[in-house]
């Protein structure tokens, strides 16, 4: 992930959070709660490969590497849209 000055970032990842589903916003809430996806998937009722595949397509979608970065995008994303509600 690239910081910019001009917000460059903040406004890619708005644009990529929009692009997700529902069920892939559920696995990134689990992600960012630090579950695992065993874990996730229990949760959401569906199946581990299930949710190896919400993330693989998370990954793809906002433009990470893994896992980690994953959570960082959404914690990102969260701390983005608080500030702009102020």
């Amino acid at each position: 992930m690239n910081v910019t000055r001009d917000g460059r970032l903040e406004r890619d990842l708005a644009a990529a959070f929009e692009e997700l589903t529902p069920t892939q916003m559920k696995v990134l809430e689990g992600v960012n709660s630090g579950l695992l996806n065993k874990q996730i998937a229990f949760h959401l009722g569906i199946a581990e490969a299930t949710v190896k595949a919400h993330m693989t397509a998370l990954m793809r979608k906002l433009n990470v590497q893994n896992r980690t970065q994953v959570a960082i995008a959404a914690q990102a994303f969260a701390h983005g849209s608080r500030a702009a509600a102020r």
